[in-house]
């Protein structure tokens, strides 16, 4: 198998060489130069931060011995104190849910924090709790309890009708909570571990009756902070919150397999309004990232759209998907989202929106801004024939808007395909706008920048050349060329 992680062994003489490489390319052009400086600075934050766990990478510090959990609640309480046992072998789920139990009633008094101990806790699904911290000491894992009998069933999410990958209920997360308010997951780097892999083998055996669960799934809830942790080997998405509000992912790791982890994404918001994810590191065997807002006419019918999301100073890398998608599912809209300072390496596509005919809503005011490609097959892609479908009932009418999409600042180097928009004559895709852009290229072919059914504009000069289809315009926005045909296509999928 291909090793997970290998960024996790990265050494400083590696940044100095792979800086040393990027040079020559970056530097051609001063606009490029605030790019280089920023990856050279959070190179040297991941070097310093960096931390070995077990087999993983964190991006924080190594927490001295023995060092004391903070008390971040009116009231601590201890893992212990309810009988658990962290030896990976005691199955623990009755005192997580005993504990969760003492913390609900103190929530008309500030709440209460859970602290989980060095150790490696197993256990089956619990739920958490309002006004509840849990809070990871360092070198303490949860563990999720292999054996799906023990995972509950729950009922297909409203906006998917059924589940992702089966008709009927879905297992629900190993950490789970629905209409909470103010819920913090934090700690000195704690792990928590879903020991995903018997339930991938499972899966491509197809001896799953019932789509898989999430790692940590929040569900009709605000207020929710997770910072400090690492999230590992989900059996499915990793965090997934759903029709939540105010949410923050600050400073955490998310790893699983870049190969054989069936839809391991790192986080998807789904619904949700008010999100930031920052400083994050994520390496898995799917999407990094996935906005979504719903499937098909259960979408469109749920109605409940993905908004005001900003994404920044991330490092992700994905083998079989892409850093950050939008979508395929997004029949409730996405709108307004921010991505900035995101780096993408060794990875099979660096930004994605995906969706099809069937499902209606929209993505719109998009903004990607100082965004570098390093060793990544196709950096932006726009793609609208992405046929999958919960059922046969889907509208065929229902046709989805991509308007106001903006790429600022896009750099990198060993990129086959930096621009692939694939509109069409049902879904086209309209105002795109490309500024400062220099990508290094492995392929010499003539349409490495790939458009179809595609309008908008070209600001200054921008390598590779842009398609046709595009409008050009100065440094000064000034009309040079109106594009001849915004229909011209030229995609070539064999690149």
């Amino acid at each position: 198998m291909v090793e997970t992680l290998p960024v996790g062994r990265f050494q400083l003489q590696q940044h100095r060489l792979e800086l040393k490489r990027w040079a020559p390319a970056f530097l051609s052009s001063h606009k490029t130069l605030f790019s280089v400086l920023w990856i050279a600075a959070f190179a040297s934050v991941f070097l310093w931060q960096r931390n070995i766990v077990g087999d993983g990478f964190s991006i924080f510090g190594k927490a001295g011995p023995g060092r004391p959990m903070p008390k971040t609640r009116p009231f601590a309480l201890n893992l212990t104190d309810f009988g658990a046992v962290g030896d990976g072998v005691t199955v623990n789920t009755a005192a997580f849910e005993r504990a969760v139990l003492a913390i609900s009633k103190l929530g008309k008094r500030g709440g209460a924090q859970l602290n989980v101990p060095p150790g490696k806790w197993l256990t089956a699904p619990f739920n958490l709790t309002s006004h509840m911290t849990l809070f990871l000491a360092e070198d303490a894992e949860i563990l999720g309890i292999e054996d799906e009998r023990q995972w509950p069933l729950m009922p297909p999410l409203p906006s998917y009708g059924y589940g992702r990958e089966h008709h009927g209920p879905r297992y629900g997360s190993l950490i789970h909570g629905q209409n909470l308010k103010d819920v913090v997951i934090t700690g000195h780097n704690g792990t928590i571990n879903g020991q995903g892999q018997s339930w991938w083998k499972k899966y491509r055996q197809k001896l799953l009756n019932h789509t898989r669960g999430p790692l940590v799934q929040i569900m009709w809830s605000s207020d929710i902070v997770i910072s400090n942790i690492t999230l590992r080997d989900s059996p499915f998405w990793t965090f997934h919150p759903y029709d939540c509000k105010n949410v923050t992912v600050r400073n955490v790791t998310i790893l699983a397999p870049i190969f054989e982890a069936p839809n391991t994404d790192g986080i998807d918001p789904d619904s949700c309004d008010d999100v930031v994810i920052e400083d994050c590191y994520i390496s898995v065997g799917d999407d990094a990232i996935a906005i979504k807002s719903g499937w098909d006419q259960y979408g469109i019918s749920y109605g409940r759209p993905s908004r005001n999301i900003l994404i920044r100073n991330l490092i992700v890398r994905s083998m079989v998907s892409a850093g950050v998608s939008i979508g395929s599912e997004m029949s409730g809209g996405v709108s307004n989202v921010t991505v900035e300072n995101l780096l993408v390496w060794s990875s099979r596509r660096a930004v994605r929106i995906k969706t099809a005919v069937g499902r209606g809503g929209y993505v719109r005011h998009i903004t990607y801004r100082n965004l570098t490609f390093d060793n990544t097959r196709v950096g932006i892609v726009i793609k609208t024939d992405y046929n999958e479908h919960p059922d046969d009932d889907f509208d065929r009418k229902a046709l989805p808007i991509l308007e106001d999409i903006s790429f600022i600042g896009i750099h990198g180097q060993g990129v086959r395909v930096p621009v692939r928009i694939h509109g069409s004559e049902d879904i086209p895709v309209r105002n795109v706008m490309f500024r400062d852009m220099s990508v290094g290229i492995t392929y010499k072919k003539k349409h490495i920048f790939q458009c179809s059914f595609v309008q908008g504009r070209v600001i200054g000069t921008i390598f590779p050349a842009p398609c046709e289809n595009l409008d050009r315009y100065d440094e000064e926005e000034r009309l040079v060329k109106r594009s001849g045909s915004q229909n011209v296509t030229d995609i070539d999928y064999d690149i």
